[in-house]
């Protein structure tokens, strides 16, 4: 008699199912409980994908949780709004991306509630501008540029107070493919600010030309001290401009990164 040979005792290896429990086989060809959507969800915006795992691609990672993304959407996307916007102001995630992925999921695929919400939430989750570049890199592979979108946008902008934007404007001037050029002249941002205004122009067209004296605005005078840097024939003279108005290195040319100029 061998039947008691084809019965299992004792422990389920993992590479098998526990017969009577609904588990699923995972990327390492072992069986697991199975996590909700929602689980997968609030996973994917704090640990993402990218670089992939060691049993399963970044792509086939990126394509489940994105199908994951979609389903809690599909049920309720205000509360996926809700979620990538406290992962991403806690600071949970190593990273910002997921969630700048997921809410250009929500702009593109949700409902109008839901696309609302997730064009009202853009300021609180892309907060400095190689987060909007990422979003509006994310988001062309959802919708289209409509007025909402481009609205939202353009509120990014307005909302900034002056002497941030001039920062963001020199700081972190293009990423995938995106610039604050591209991004002005799709959105169309109005404001009566004068300030603004001269931003948004330099931005755009930048200026013709650029004065001996520092400009009186301070908003201003941090694009004045960026384009004498720019122009600057010595390490020395970019290292002063930096102690005097606070230039990032970002602002200052490549070519002239002395270690003055990093020390200063």
């Amino acid at each position: 008699m061998r039947y008691l040979t084809k019965i299992k005792k004792g422990k389920t290896p993992q590479s098998e199912p526990i017969q009577g429990l609904s588990q699923v086989q995972n990327s390492a060809g072992g069986f697991v409980f199975s996590v909700s959507k929602w689980t997968q969800l609030s996973r994917f915006l704090i640990l993402g994908s990218e670089g992939g795992s060691y049993y399963a691609t970044e792509q086939t990672l990126t394509r489940e949780n994105a199908k994951a993304v979609e389903a809690c959407i599909k049920e309720d996307g205000e509360r996926v709004v809700r979620e990538i916007v406290a992962v991403s102001e806690a600071g949970r995630a190593a990273k910002n991306d997921p969630a700048l992925f997921a809410l250009a999921m929500c702009a593109g695929l949700g409902d109008e509630k839901t696309r609302r919400a997730a064009l009202d939430a853009l300021p609180k989750v892309a907060r400095i501008g190689t987060h909007l570049f990422h979003f509006a890199a994310f988001v062309e592979g959802f919708r289209g540029w409509g007025r909402g979108l481009r609205k939202a946008v353009g509120n990014w902008y307005d909302a900034m107070p002056t002497d941030a934007l001039a920062l963001q404007a020199i700081k972190y001037g293009s990423r995938d493919g995106w610039g604050h050029r591209d991004l002005l002249r799709l959105s169309h941002p109005k404001t009566s600010d004068e300030t603004c205004n001269a931003l948004y122009h330099w931005m755009v067209d930048g200026w013709e030309t650029v004065g001996e004296s520092p400009h009186p605005d301070p908003a201003l005078n941090m694009i004045w001290a960026h384009e004498k840097a720019m122009k600057a024939s010595t390490g020395a003279e970019v290292a002063q401009l930096i102690r005097e108005y606070r230039l990032p290195m970002e602002a200052t040319p490549t070519d002239k990164r002395t270690r003055e100029v990093w020390e200063a």
